[in-house]
């Protein structure tokens, strides 16, 4: 399944995959509708006045203007996309082309074009005008009519839609929709009412000789992990009584020869090849397991135009604004486990964790490292800590939003202005409360006085 996932995700970030079906489609259309043509009473298209009813040159110069028009306009929104995409990489980073490339509203758009195109060569082809064999195609050449009347609705719909996919909050936007996608995928399942039940430690469930008899699995290349075959790698241990600890998570980069997994005991070359199939090894990550990758995109916004040469904090908040609602729906989510057991009950994988401390670094770490001197970046984190800790339920990840309002505080210190840094301490101090224990978090607020507010 996630094999699928993972190559369903490398056609829909494609510019082909789309366009090439809509050609094909549309070559199977002017087969049948030729076709049809050959079967149909020429009297009754006459009667029917939808129909184009011209000449054999009427229909050649139709349906010529018809595929040189589809060709030149896709042309033209192929040029359009190459330089949104070019001000999407210098504005929003180059991470960020993905999601333009998977936009499936332009690809459908330049397939609409490419198709028409290639329906339009098809059923020319087949108009004879010589005498004593004459055919003229005339449903094929109405639905080339009507094919170049839609191409026009999609040319006006790709206008407005080139304009509005730039824009900063729909970026934005998209990615945020993206990343509590991958959350609901990574994450499915909801924290019930039971109390949170605490993992045993790593050292507790592995044999004592693990780390000296283990045999691991060599990465076959440089790149980053993409997808780990859960199942497969699952169906392996237990079929021979393997112990297989998973050094790296999807997102990672690994070297060529690094350990990718430690297997023990320790198996034969075979079996380390076999496992090694699991793991797939790419040149960028992707989203297919790999949550923080999307986080990644909207910090990358974030952190560009927090720079001089931007300067625009309220994309900035924007993002906070997103990465905050994926963290408080992340909250109330249930971590899966490392330790993975069989059917039996026997322990066979140690998946490397991932945990709500590790997506808020993910998130904040870097946005708060370039917005330090940004007073309403500043007080927008910690507003989001504040609503993301009502729907966290575990007391590590409140404990990590604790973490980051504090180091979000001492940031606050250096900003030039009392009354900026009496509203950032005011944001702490509302934290303060909902933990309850300032002496352990570490965020007592300093007041400022009367007149030093007023100079």
């Amino acid at each position: 399944m996630q094999w699928i996932r993972h190559y369903w995700e490398a056609l829909r970030t494609s510019y082909w995959f789309v366009p090439a079906v809509m050609t094909a489609l549309a070559a199977v259309l002017a087969i049948f509708a030729v076709r049809a043509d050959e079967n149909i009473q020429e009297h009754w298209l006459i009667k029917a006045d939808w129909i184009y009813t011209g000449s054999a040159e009427g229909a050649r110069q139709l349906l010529a203007a018809v595929a040189g028009s589809m060709i030149t306009v896709a042309g033209v929104v192929f040029s359009i996309n190459v330089v949104a995409l070019s001000m999407a990489s210098s504005q929003f980073g180059p991470r960020l082309l993905r999601n333009f490339m998977r936009d499936r509203g332009n690809q459908i758009v330049l397939g609409t074009f490419i198709a028409t195109f290639v329906y339009c060569l098809l059923v020319l082809r087949t108009v004879r005008g010589q005498e004593g064999s004459i055919f003229v195609p005339h449903l094929a050449v109405t639905g080339a009519v009507l094919l170049a009347l839609a191409s026009v609705g999609v040319l006006i719909y790709f206008i407005h839609h080139a304009a509005v996919s730039v824009q900063a909050p729909v970026v934005v936007a998209n990615v945020g929709r993206e990343l509590q996608d991958s959350i609901d995928t990574l994450f499915p399942e909801n924290l019930g009412d039971a109390p949170h039940e605490a993992e045993p430690d790593c050292d507790d469930v592995i044999p004592e000789n693990f780390e000296t008899e283990a045999r691991p699995v060599p990465a076959g290349s440089d790149g980053y992990l993409q997808v780990i075959d859960d199942k497969k790698l699952m169906e392996l241990a237990a079929e021979h009584e393997l112990l297989i600890r998973v050094v790296h998570r999807p997102g990672h980069f690994v070297i060529e020869c690094g350990p990718l997994a430690l297997v023990w005991p320790a198996p034969d070359d075979e079996m380390i090849q076999r496992i090694r199939d699991c793991f797939a090894i790419g040149a960028q990550p992707t989203p297919t397991q790999d949550a923080e990758y999307v986080i990644n995109q909207l910090v990358e916004v974030a952190v560009r135009a927090l720079s001089p040469g931007i300067n625009d904090p309220f994309t900035a908040t924007a993002c906070i604004d997103r990465l905050g609602a994926a963290l408080a729906r992340l909250g109330g989510r249930k971590i899966p486990s490392p330790f993975r057991y069989e059917d039996q009950g026997r322990l066979r994988i140690i998946a490397y964790p991932l945990t709500f401390a590790d997506m808020a670094d993910a998130a904040f770490r870097q946005i708060r490292q370039n917005g330090r001197s940004h007073a309403a970046v500043l007080i927008r984190m910690l507003e989001t800590f504040a609503v993301v800790w009502k729907h966290a339920r575990r007391p590590e990840d409140k404990a990590a939003l604790l973490s980051h309002a504090a180091l979000v505080r001492q940031c606050a210190d250096d900003l030039p202005q009392a009354a900026d840094r009496n509203d950032v301490y005011a944001r702490c101090e509302a934290i303060r409360r909902l933990d309850g224990e300032s002496t352990e978090t570490g965020m007592a607020v300093h007041s400022e006085t009367s007149s030093t507010q007023l100079t």
